[in-house]
């Protein structure tokens, strides 16, 4: 792909703009090469102004000016939006799947197209810190993998599976894992200010522990077991904190919920709208 190619963006929503800015930002792509579409002109007309991209309201026609055709709408909206592309993306285009659960087969059906690339990516994107996991069909040449990856890498790490049933499974780890991490440090904070810290203090502590800790392990890398052990002296604080959480069950309640994200995951693809775990 060269610079005189055009990535258009099928919906302008949080993720698009996470990685149109990774690609003008740390890319150096053109931003008047970036093309983003959908209903919303007031949502539009902002990314035009912070972005200097192109817009336009109809994804039709976005896509039959693109060499790829990212396609970043709700899941609930897919099959809508699929309908109004489908024989209208360039034969010679690649399309890039970010919306959860949606599958290469029904992808390439519902599109008319062949060369798609399917995407788990997450919400640290928008800093150029996130991961990516992503797969493709038989029909995406090296050339528009290269391209994939060079996208995905404008937002952070990339890792590619041959198996697609890993994309379910990144959606529950890496795609929802972000608000895991921050459901903790919210918890950890309210913990805080419940000891007597002040609210700015106590967030301090925690935003400062969690980043010092990631780095800890970075620059030295060990299983995390080790490194728990290594800050829990038998009988200290840790040893009693550590106590208290595994009899609450906060591994068995984590494993549980990245299993119901994943289960929604799947459910999504299937076209389900709703879940066991939200009938319950």
């Amino acid at each position: 792909m060269t610079r005189n190619d055009i990535i258009a963006f099928i919906g302008p929503g949080v993720m698009a703009e996470a990685m149109a800015a990774g690609l003008i930002d740390r890319a150096g792509w053109p931003p008047e090469r970036i093309l983003m579409s959908g209903p919303r002109a007031e949502r539009l007309s902002d990314l035009s102004a912070r972005l200097r991209v192109r817009t336009v309201g109809d994804n039709r026609q976005a896509a039959s000016e693109a060499s790829v055709v990212v396609l970043s709408v709700k899941p609930q909206t897919l099959p809508d939006v699929m309908a109004g592309l489908s024989g209208g993306i360039p034969p010679e285009a690649l399309v890039v799947s970010i919306v959860a659960g949606a599958r290469l087969a029904d992808l390439s059906r519902r599109l008319g197209h062949a060369a798609i690339v399917r995407v788990m990516p997450n919400t640290p994107a928008q800093v150029g810190q996130g991961i990516s996991v992503w797969t493709a069909t038989p029909q995406a040449d090296d050339a528009q993998r290269q391209t994939a990856r060079a996208l995905l890498q404008a937002c952070g790490d990339e890792v590619f599976v041959d198996d697609e049933d890993y994309l379910d499974m990144a959606t529950a780890l890496s795609g929802t894992g972000p608000a895991y991490v921050f459901l903790f440090m919210e918890a950890l904070v309210d913990a805080g200010v419940h000891l007597g810290f002040p609210r700015r203090i106590a967030e301090q502590l925690v935003v400062q522990t969690v980043k010092g800790s990631v780095a800890y392990y970075e620059h030295s890398p060990r299983h995390f077991a080790r490194l728990r052990n290594l800050v829990t002296s038998p009988g200290g604080t840790s040893a009693a904190a550590l106590y208290y959480l595994e009899k609450a069950g906060f591994r068995t309640a984590l494993s549980r919920a990245v299993w119901a994200a994943y289960e929604r995951s799947s459910q999504l693809g299937r076209g389900k709208k709703r879940d066991s775990v939200d009938s319950e």
